[in-house]
């Protein structure tokens, strides 16, 4: 009996280490994981930031485009009725 007392401590032990060495490597990948994902919502984020950027540029300079035209128009017609106006007398 008395051989049997050390063998069962030294196996409890053995398997007090062992879950603590499993505990530790699943922290290590479950940090990993954590920080992957991290990783992974920065870049979406930074994507949508891009995206929402480049979206507001297309617009910007669509009206940019229109107002130059119109600009042109107005300067147009006003410079050839001016135009009317001192020849015609």
């Amino acid at each position: 009996m008395a051989t049997e007392a050390p063998t069962a401590l030294s196996r409890r032990h053995l398997s007090y280490d062992q879950f603590e060495e499993a505990f530790e490597r699943e922290a290590q990948l479950e940090e990993r994981r954590r920080a992957e994902l991290r990783r992974r919502a920065a870049n979406r984020s930074k994507a949508r930031r891009i995206d929402r950027a480049e979206r507001s540029g297309k617009v910007r300079f669509s009206v940019l485009a229109v107002a130059l035209t119109a600009t042109t128009v107005v300067v147009v017609i006003v410079m050839f009725e001016m135009l009317a106006w001192i020849v015609g007398g």
